[in-house]
């Protein structure tokens, strides 16, 4: 997709061969053939605006490329990409003057643009579903947030949490992905336009036009970096990387809950063996697991492709956007399904599951310590009655722990009642109210916080959905002029 391979106007020299299919990427320009036609209008309005082209070319162009948006992609003629084909199309139907459509430009920066264009709607288009996705999750914390269950390091139970502390560790992480979307967003949405092959040109152009025209909100000013930078795509993958990552640990953290009994998967986020009846196998969020390598490889093949390469435009670069795109589209496939399985299923936490492996022990430690006991020695003696009774707590042996310790009855330390209600997971979690905590006040209360961060944040999608309708209405309106 190179100016010095311009299809139609490079001749016979270059017009056959088997290399041909090889060089063309048009099945795959399916994607950007809308933004090629906006890129385009554009232009060609921007061109009669500086009296580079009559406005009566301008208006014959214009309307030859309405006909090729009506007809669609399939029916565009054959050629390397859908910037040749589409600039063919426009001669077909207008005669020589349509190949004024290309003046002062070159298909080095006309891709660059196109590629922006496309891939900020792809960025929006999955913030938005990750916005949506933490609503969802929000939605089921604020149901479960006195919901006790164990909470493991290292998949050994650990301390009791609640099924929303666990849902608002997510909720959290994908808030982060958000604001790196939303991040990116604003270096994807930088026009190239002008730049030509890479050295600018020598008709009088005005850059700041099509940015408009185009809901671009900058430039990207050096015309060599403009046709060269593919750092725009690299961004926006390792966003969808590491977004894949924490649905990767969402989905392993239910696979194992499911498979421990604490949930029960709808049946439409489930499977069933081909042999065992009886087996409903969480298969939808084995493939969000799964998903992530798509992600980290498009993320490896993109810096691969890119790797190395000299200034400015070089044909490997058809190659870097299919990573980009294949790598976005599975990762936001793939959190619709995980926060669907979420939204869906039923906890199921036996009562007695959330104190297992003695899992209240560090609040018992915490409570000897609050009494005076040095924490050391209150986590000695802790890990003393847990050795004792295999891991069941009991204020037996805690006794029995303080006399071999401390040298003195516990009852001395801390009143029976309140060591009662740090032994109950229940008393437990509600004693850790530190902001961030588990405790279902706490919960609560960062709940608020969170709806206001989600907030913010559709606000912020909202408004850049808003500047890029403005600009669509705006390009219609100039093109119309010349109707």
């Amino acid at each position: 997709m190179t100016d010095d391979q311009p299809g139609i106007v490079r001749g016979e020299r270059f017009s056959g061969g088997p290399a041909r299919e090889f060089l063309s990427s048009l099945a795959a320009d399916e994607r950007i053939f809308a933004a090629d036609l906006a890129v385009d209008r554009a232009h060609v309005v921007m061109l009669a605006e500086q009296g580079i082209v009559s406005e009566a070319d301008a208006g014959d162009i214009l309307a030859a490329l309405a006909e090729i948006e009506e007809a669609g992609h399939a029916e565009l003629p054959d050629g390397e990409d859908v910037h040749e084909a589409i600039e063919t199309a426009v001669v077909e139907r207008v005669g020589p003057a349509g190949g004024r459509m290309h003046t002062a430009r070159s298909r080095n920066d006309e891709v660059a643009a196109c590629l922006r264009y496309r891939h900020r709607e792809d960025l929006l288009s999955l913030a938005e579903t990750v916005v949506g996705a933490r609503a969802e999750l929000l939605s089921v914390a604020a149901e479960q947030a006195d919901t006790v269950m164990p909470g493991y390091t290292h998949l050994q139970p650990a301390q009791p949490t609640t099924v929303a502390h666990w849902l608002c560790s997510y909720e959290g992480a994908l808030a982060r992905d958000t604001e790196r979307l939303l991040d990116a967003y604003g270096r994807v949405n930088r026009s190239p336009l002008g730049a030509a092959a890479f050295a600018g040109t020598p008709f009088d152009v005005d850059r700041e036009r099509t940015a408009e025209l185009l809901g671009f909100e900058g430039l990207v000013e050096n015309a060599t970096d403009a046709v060269s930078a593919r750092d725009f795509l690299v961004e926006t993958t390792a966003a969808a990387a590491a977004l894949a990552t924490t649905l990767s640990g969402l989905a392993e953290d239910l696979i194992v809950f499911a498979n421990r009994g604490y949930v029960e998967l709808a049946d439409e986020y489930a499977s069933t063996s081909s042999i065992m009846p009886q087996k409903k196998n969480p298969d939808t969020l084995e493939l969000v697991r799964g998903r992530t390598g798509d992600a980290t490889a498009g993320l490896d093949g993109l810096l691969t492709t890119l790797k190395g390469l000299p200034r400015a435009y070089n044909r490997d670069l058809q190659r870097a956007s299919r990573h980009a795109w294949e790598a976005v589209d599975s990762v936001t496939e793939a959190t619709e399904v995980a926060v669907g399985a979420v939204a869906t299923a039923e906890w199921t936490v036996p009562e007695e599951a959330a104190g297992e492996g003695f899992s209240t022990a560090t609040g018992v430690a915490d409570l000897l310590a609050e009494a005076g006991v040095p924490f050391r020695s209150a986590h000695e003696l802790v890990a003393h009655a847990a050795r004792d009774v295999d891991g069941t707590p009991s204020i037996e042996a805690l006794e029995a722990a303080a006399e071999a310790v401390l040298g003195e009855a516990l009852s001395a330390r801390v009143d029976p009642d309140t060591l009662e209600e740090a032994l109950d997971p229940a008393g437990s979690v509600g004693s850790r109210d530190s902001r961030g905590g588990p405790a279902p006040a706490t919960v609560r209360a960062h709940l608020e916080r969170a709806r206001e961060t989600l907030d913010d944040h559709r606000s912020a999608l909202v408004s850049r959905r808003e500047a890029l309708e403005d600009a669509h209405q705006l390009r219609s309106q100039e093109v119309a002029r010349y109707g």
